[in-house]
């Protein structure tokens, strides 16, 4: 049996000298303990060098990708055409499926091959002559940092530090641009104040003034290499009749000179614009297809990196921009802003003015797994962004033409898309609670002095207030008031007889004062209730009762 081993040196077969140790695993270490117990269980049959850490580079990439190096297939052409029958032994199972199908040569893996591996690692220098121990280790560590490069895929066009630095001349060259040409029309304006508001572009208006000089010239010049035909005309009608003023020719000199300034840089913006744009398609192609290229190189710019950017959260990645406004809102305690530098993006902006929150926080969530794809993937296929953004155009769709879905719950309810408002509850002070005497109520003196007496004389009261109010519609108030009188004292009398027996002998006396003074405030209460009943009193009546009372 051959035994396939990969180092970062180069590739070794050894041919498995007694492979009965294969079947005592547990003490196969023992015999890899010492160089000589090594020598006499496998022997070195053949040894590719690297030549170098690219060539170790890609022939470990290879492996790891599941692929046959050029060097790896030398090998096992060589070792086929002396020994076809053997076995060979493999640290891997899916190398050994990839090597039997190109090279059909049997591979065995299994638990007792990854033990001999080890034995093998741990005396590899003492099996290999002419590799010492100091070189093996700086091989080692060289392929072990090629390797982390690799799978990290660096490479200068990941390099963000670019596109934060070009995000921020551009930035700087539109507030030059525009200072240079606000200077400009002041200046020029003085000698032709309405050429500037025929020409309204400012890269048109800079030629113009460039190729003009003295509005005097117009009339003899073409510009149509500058201007359509129609602002052309406009131009030469104006130059005739305006209004402005003459200059020297040391101004039209040093407007000269800005119109090539204004010019030149805007040639220089457009070129750098363009290699933004292939920057960002190289580095970030999911986000630059959701947010586009401007909007997404800011928000890079605004993190500090791709992978700062990668880390925030998409409700970080949507109001980024607008930390003043944050802030500015938790202090004064009132609405925090729905966007920042995504505001600017093209399905924000093209979304009404009611949906705008709704559609940013939908492209941030997308835009922020489209970051992170960007940053941490291995492939730079747009597929997620462009997934992403379909998606959210089709909930744009789905908001602007007024059908709602419900995302989660019973598809049953309708959406609720009521708007959610804190609803604060405000407590004032109780002050009765400040009093820790008891209330007691008026009517409690009454009940206190006798609770029997008083469930007895309530059918008396409602007696005596049913026929009061029968004989009241034929007789006067006065001999309404006699009778009443009368018939209470009766019904009261006939009461208290039947009551007495039940009570004690002894506190008779007692009791029937205390029902005697209780006979007299319901009379007089009741009476006064049966005047309320009847009808109202003349002023004659009362002018009589007033006579009464006098004497």
């Amino acid at each position: 049996m051959l035994v396939l081993f990969e180092s970062p040196a180069g590739f070794a077969v050894f041919k498995l000298l007694d492979e009965k140790k294969l079947l005592a695993v547990d003490n196969l270490y023992k015999d890899f303990a010492s160089p000589e117990g090594a020598s006499r269980i496998v022997k070195l049959k053949q040894f590719e060098k690297f030549q170098d850490t690219t060539e170790a580079l890609a022939a470990a990439t290879a492996t790891v990708e599941g692929k046959l190096g050029k060097g790896l297939k030398k090998i096992l052409k060589k070792i086929v055409a002396k020994d076809a029958h053997s076995e060979l032994a493999v640290a891997d199972a899916k190398l050994g499926g990839i090597i039997k199908e190109k090279v059909s040569l049997t591979c065995v893996h299994n638990s007792a091959i990854a033990e001999l591996m080890r034995g093998i690692r741990s005396q590899f220098s003492s099996l290999v002559p002419g590799l010492p121990e100091r070189e093996l280790t700086a091989m080692t560590l060289g392929l072990a940092h090629s390797l982390s490069r690799y799978k990290l895929k660096f490479s200068p066009d990941k390099v963000d530090t670019m596109i934060v630095q070009a995000i921020s001349l551009l930035d700087d060259l539109d507030k030059e641009l525009n200072n240079y040409i606000m200077r400009c029309r002041e200046w020029y304006g003085w000698h032709f104040p309405e050429l500037g508001k025929i020409v309204t572009d400012n890269l048109a208006f800079a030629k113009v003034v460039k190729f003009m000089g003295d509005r005097t010239k117009a009339a003899s010049l073409d510009f149509s290499d500058i201007l359509p035909e129609d602002l052309e005309e406009q131009v030469k009608l104006a130059a005739e009749i305006s209004m402005g003023t003459e200059i020297s020719e040391e101004d039209f000199m040093n407007i000269h000179y800005l119109c090539e300034q204004v010019i030149e840089i805007t040639e220089y913006r457009a070129q750098l614009y363009d290699y933004l744009k292939n920057r960002m398609q190289a580095i970030a192609p999911n986000l630059t297809t959701m947010v586009g290229e401007l909007v997404g190189a800011r928000l890079i710019s605004h993190a500090g990196s791709l992978m700062n950017l990668a880390k925030h959260p998409s409700s970080t990645v949507q109001i980024l921009g607008a930390e003043k406004a944050l802030f500015r809102a938790l202090k004064t305690k009132k609405d925090t802003p729905k966007y920042g530098l995504i505001y600017h993006a093209s399905l924000v902006g093209q979304t009404n003015p009611k949906n705008k929150g709704k559609v940013s926080r939908m492209l941030a969530a997308k835009t922020s797994l489209a970051i992170r794809v960007d940053a941490l993937g291995e492939d730079n296929d747009m597929e997620i962004g462009i997934q992403s953004r379909a998606k959210v155009e089709a909930r744009l769709r789905q908001l602007e033409e007024g059908t709602m879905h419900r995302i989660s719950g019973t598809g049953k309810a309708k959406a609720r898309t009521d708007k959610y408002e804190h609803k604060s509850e405000i407590r004032t002070y109780n002050q009765a609670q400040d009093s820790t005497l008891p209330s007691v109520p008026k009517k409690r003196k009454f009940e206190d002095e006798d609770g029997d007496d008083q469930s007895e004389a309530k059918p008396d009261v409602k007696r005596i207030k049913a026929e009061a109010q029968e004989e009241g519609e034929t007789e006067t108030p006065e001999k309404k008031k006699k009778k009443k009188k009368k018939k209470m004292v009766e019904e009261v009398d006939t009461s208290t007889v039947k009551v007495e027996p039940e009570e004690e002998p002894e506190e008779a006396p007692s009791s029937e004062k205390k029902k005697k003074k209780k006979r007299k405030r319901k009379s007089e209460g009741e009476a006064e209730a049966d005047t309320t009943l009847t009808e109202p009193e003349t002023p004659s009546s009362e002018r009589k009762k007033k006579k009464k009372k006098k004497e």
